[in-house]
């Protein structure tokens, strides 16, 4: 048949050109090794599927796996970067595609983004993520801890450069299972409250607040970042993990929400990916694509420099900026590994269609951060209405002590 011959012929030129360590196996019984060894087997279980092999990148190789047009066995890292050859050697050069101009990030829209992604099972999520349920980038100090160590010391260096203090009112925009509010009230002493989206890290975030006797000095609500009430009401706010999913256009509102809601003299740390562009493209060969239609609808990366405008522009004050691209991208191969060797309880909790989608994710970003496809940076900044009352001391020291 035309599209058989065809991918034969597409076989033979890349073998010549490079050694993959890939074998394809079609419906017929057929088996093509681009290289001797191969650690990884793609079958392909009828003719119709071959069309995602004919011009593919990551987002058509990724959706043939999810939707069930492709199996695959094999190292799950391996076959990221097998992914990735194939989309090179047999795809168009693809670019990452500009960031919408219009603005798709309303209350009810957000809100059904973030349920798609966090309201799947909190068994599911807690097959993989660390004992505190802390799903952003841990914090390695030597590289070789256990995520429940890595999350647990990125927790405390969230805290100390705030400069928590007893008696202090802490808000966490974006506050997931609740990890860092509880953190925070229980080692420095503080009032906090945390506020998300999902109603399922919603539920696990207060039965963890009874749990650990935590009641009246920190708590989590169901709410919009928009909708949170008062002026000056927080002495520190943290955001993690949550402004990917504000929107471009609506960066310099979110901000403005965090000037309106702080102190003066009050401190915020900002902690999120960014692009690696410097104009805020998705990540190329279809991997943006991928992740917008399966993972985090509507999700958008700002470049640090657009954060930092935007920052700015909102009248707040930054004063250090630390890239953790290289921490980020050993926490999701930290979460892959988890995964992989829960797969089978994984399934029972998501199904198989989610579960394919979260290991292509998981693995995928770690490919990303490791390849510096995107970043992720921690953001400090302050808000004092006069210069000389800026809150924080003359030198780092104070954040590693």
């Amino acid at each position: 048949m035309l599209l058989e011959a065809r991918l034969e012929k597409m076989i033979g030129e890349l073998r010549r050109r490079a050694a993959l360590p890939v074998s394809i196996e079609l419906w017929n019984g057929k088996r093509y090794a681009l290289a001797d060894l191969a650690s990884v087997t793609v079958r392909i279980p009828r003719a119709a599927s071959l069309r995602y092999f004919l011009n593919p990148d990551l987002a058509s190789l990724g959706e043939a796996y999810v939707e069930g047009h492709v199996d695959v066995e094999g190292p799950i890292g391996e076959v990221l970067r097998a992914a990735e050859a194939l989309s090179r050697a047999w795809g168009a050069a693809k670019k990452g595609r500009l960031p919408l101009l219009r603005n798709l990030h309303s209350r009810k829209r957000d809100a059904e983004a973030i349920r798609y992604h966090y309201d799947v099972s909190n068994d599911f999520y807690g097959l993989w993520l660390d004992r505190n349920m802390v799903y952003s980038c841990a914090y390695f100090k030597t590289g070789g801890e256990d995520i429940d160590t890595a999350q647990e010391q990125k927790l405390d260096h969230v805290c100390r450069k705030l400069r928590l203090a007893p008696g202090d009112r802490l808000l966490d925009i974006g506050c997931g299972w609740g990890a860092l509010v509880r953190w925070a009230a229980r080692h420095y002493g503080v009032d906090a409250t945390g506020v998300t989206l999902s109603r399922n890290q919603h539920a696990l975030a207060e039965e963890r607040i009874r749990a650990e006797g935590l009641q009246g000095r920190c708590r989590v609500l169901v709410q919009d970042y928009r909708d949170i009430p008062g002026e000056g009401v927080y002495d520190k706010i943290a955001s993690i993990g949550m402004f990917e999913h504000v929107g471009l256009k609506n960066l310099p509102l979110y901000f403005g929400a965090i000037r309106r809601l702080l102190k003066d003299g009050g401190i915020v740390m900002n902690h999120g990916i960014t692009a690696a562009d410097s104009e805020s493209r998705w990540v190329g060969l279809g991997g943006g694509e991928f992740v917008d239609k399966y993972v985090f609808p509507h999700g958008e990366l700002p470049h640090i420099g657009l954060v930092l405008r935007e920052l700015t522009g909102a009248n707040l004050e930054v004063m250090d900026v630390e890239t953790l691209r290289l921490h980020y991208a050993k926490t999701l191969w930290r979460w892959s590994e988890r995964l992989e060797a829960n797969l089978a309880r994984a399934r029972e909790h998501a199904g198989e269609k989610r579960l394919r989608i979260w290991r292509t994710y998981l693995a995928g970003s770690a490919h990303a951060f490791e390849q510096r496809w995107v970043s992720i940076h921690q953001v400090l900044a302050v808000k004092s209405a006069r210069p000389q009352d800026n809150p924080l001391p003359w030198t780092r020291s104070w954040i590693y002590a």
